[in-house]
């Protein structure tokens, strides 16, 4: 006999609410069998037991509080019912089996088998470190559609990136819990499938109860009518067809179906565009109408739109809000001659267009900024929250603020210090399409050391960028123009000069030690082929 000791459940998670008991004392239970459903302050959590045995005593009611190390249930192991000896060395491995299977929740999601026996649900895993929601962007499947294991089902948005989520098995998608653009919780489940060799196991059983006389013709035409919309035949359509639907807002259902077996095709489709408006059902249109209107200004007829601040935007907003109010920002302006470096870029570039890769300033820019770094580490560094300590990053991994579709993103390139220009030019390219389709991967979002935002691209000279915590430092590129200049004879020539605006943590950076790191890249940009030198 052994206590289940609540395991950590989350981080800095020390309590949670006891929803719901999936057991009864005396139940006879199996290995990683749902125990209980609690409530942490993020999310609901299914707990699974250890192993298997008999629940001897719950140590909580439902809507109790319970504390995190501390018992949730006692239970009798099934070998220690049959020899009478004590189970409390099995103790230890509860907090071991739950953690395993967190971990590989998070990993490829999780299932939960239905009441009906049939249709299992799938859970939403962890999709990143602290998120507890996320937006639901675009459906990829249907109800009804056949999937594939690892097929692709839909596009959530979190406040990082874009991730797609992929099936765990091949089925028949039987429920969608959301709509696009609601936002889906973790731990929830996501849809609703029916497992393919559960369908096919499934199939000579209902072939029989199909050959059997029906006993339904007894049964009140009343109530046949309260078939619930599980039981439905499903619609037979192509997966063409049922994307048509969706591109269109439509129901397959609403559409009377002219192939074999009432079969929708696409010409049904179209025929069921072309009906006249007021053939349509006038309470959802009005539900419609009444949703999407924009709420009115208090003075006037104008309309203001109300456009609610969700996903990266959110999580912009509330990290620059939070870097503003919290870090004291240096802020450092200068001029840049690139003539020479525009010149070099230009010998280059053919080179670099024989095997792909398109070549711009900003790889010549990162790997200077990589080079400079080296000898002003406390620019690539990280402040502890306490703020008692400063953490000199190993790998000066350079992040670039990319202005997408879903908001501000800032991939980065990992470890520009060891990287060609050639390499520098290809993860730049391949970030900045990523970021633009907001598809970014959790991995290219982590981990970033320093940033650059190239506010010149757009317009612009000077800037006052704030800082990405936790790094310590941005950088602001102007645009380049061409402007005039005294030579070192005296004579005024035309130069390209881009402008650069930095920021700095002045917890640790003081105006001297960014003005002599800034004058170091400086002259690698003005002088590239001094890069050479430093180059391993």
């Amino acid at each position: 006999m052994s206590d289940f000791i609540l395991p950590d459940i989350g981080e800095g998670i020390v309590e949670c609410e006891l929803v719901k008991w999936l057991v009864s004392e005396g139940d006879i239970i199996e290995e990683d069998q749902p125990v209980a459903e609690v409530m942490t302050d993020k999310a609901l959590v299914e707990i699974p037991a250890p192993y298997k045995g008999r629940v001897a005593r719950l140590y909580h009611q439902e809507g109790d509080i319970a504390k995190v190390h501390e018992p949730l249930f006692e239970l009798i192991a099934e070998e220690d019912e049959d020899s009478g000896d004590s189970a409390s060395a099995k103790t230890p491995s509860t907090a071991e089996s739950y953690t395993k299977n967190v971990q590989e929740a998070e990993q490829k999601g999780q299932t939960a088998v239905s009441d009906d026996g049939e249709t299992e649900d799938f859970i939403l895993p962890d999709i990143g470190e602290g998120i507890v929601e996320c937006e639901v962007v675009e459906w990829r499947i249907a109800e009804g559609d056949e999937i594939e294991e690892d097929q692709p089902v839909v596009d959530v948005m979190t406040d990082k990136a874009m991730v797609e989520i992929t099936a765990p098995k091949a089925g028949r998608v039987s429920k969608l819990y959301y709509q696009k653009e609601e936002q889906a919780k973790v731990h929830s489940p996501l849809f609703a499938f029916v497992p393919r060799e559960r369908e096919e196991d499934s199939a000579p059983a209902k072939a029989q109860q199909q050959a059997e006389p029906k006993s339904s013709e007894s049964v009140p035409a009343t109530a046949k009518s309260t078939t619930s919309p599980q039981t439905r035949q499903r619609i037979p359509a192509s997966p063409a067809v049922r994307r048509l639907v969706r591109e269109h807002d439509l129901e397959l259902a609403d559409i009377a179906g002219t192939g074999k077996d009432g079969r929708v095709l696409k010409a049904d489709i179209l025929a069921h565009l072309e009906k006249p408006a007021a053939a349509k059902d006038t309470s959802q249109a009005s539900e419609l109408a009444r949703t999407s209107k924009p709420r009115r200004a208090d003075t006037g007829d104008q309309e203001v739109r109300v456009e609610p601040i969700k996903g990266m935007r959110a999580a912009m907003a509330k990290r620059m809000a939070e870097s503003a109010s919290t870090i004291p920002h240096f802020n450092f302006s200068e001029d840049i001659d690139v003539t020479d470096l525009l010149a070099l870029r230009e010998k280059l570039k053919p080179e670099a267009e024989t095997r792909g890769t398109r070549l711009t300033l900003m790889p010549f820019i990162m790997k200077a900024m990589a080079l400079a770094v080296q000898e002003f580490p406390i620019l690539n560094s990280r402040l502890n929250d306490e703020v008692t300590e400063i953490h000199y990053q190993p790998n000066c991994n350079i992040g670039m603020a990319v202005d997408s579709k879903v908001g501000l993103i800032v991939p980065n390139v990992k470890g520009v210090e060891r990287l060609s220009l050639l390499e520098i030019a290809d993860e730049v390219a391949r970030l900045t399409e990523d970021a633009r389709n907001g598809r970014v991967s959790q991995e290219d979002l982590k981990g970033g050391t320093i940033t650059i935002s190239n506010i010149g691209a757009l317009a612009g000279t000077y800037a006052a960028p704030i800082i990405n915590p936790p790094e310590v430092a941005i950088v602001a590129l102007g645009r380049t123009q061409r402007l005039p200049r005294f030579d070192e004879h005296g004579e005024v020539v035309a130069r390209s000069i881009m402008t650069i605006s930095w920021a700095g943590d002045h917890r640790i950076i003081d105006g001297g030690t960014i003005a002599r790191f800034s004058n170091r890249w400086k002259g690698y940009l003005e002088a590239p082929q001094t890069m050479l030198l430093h180059l391993g």
